[in-house]
């Protein structure tokens, strides 16, 4: 099973994402900062972080930085609502997807079997 760290400063579309991700059959370990989550990320093994941009404390691309040097098998992908977020992430973490706000379940869904795609071919 494909194992999500979701990093969501917004209690609702925290909720909101991790029973998506959960209804699509993903295991969804879900942090409201990202400095919650360096803690899971030193400890466990994860497919997947999803993270917010904006968020307080340590930011989005801040925690991805930090999740490539400690898991740098983990893919990335990035969820905002802002335009000029998304250009600083474009240009500072070139390999990680961006979704942006506001959107539909099932489009976060989609992207993250697109992300999976060669994992699950491999598998069959």
């Amino acid at each position: 099973m494909i194992r999500i760290l979701l990093a969501e400063d917004d209690d609702a579309m925290r909720t909101y994402l991790t029973r998506a991700l959960e209804q699509a059959g993903y295991s969804v370990s879900a942090v409201s900062n990202g400095m919650d989550a360096i803690p899971l990320l030193e400890n466990e093994i994860f497919d997947l972080l999803l993270s917010d941009i904006v968020m307080p404390e340590l930011d989005g691309i801040e925690l991805a930085q930090r999740c490539n040097e400690i898991s740098p098998g983990t893919k990335v992908m990035f969820i905002t609502g802002f335009a000029a977020v998304a250009l600083r992430v474009s240009r500072e973490t070139s390999n990680a997807k961006m979704l942006s706000k506001p959107f539909h379940l099932r489009d976060l869904v989609l992207e993250v079997e697109r992300m999976f795609e060669d994992q699950a071919l491999a598998l069959n």
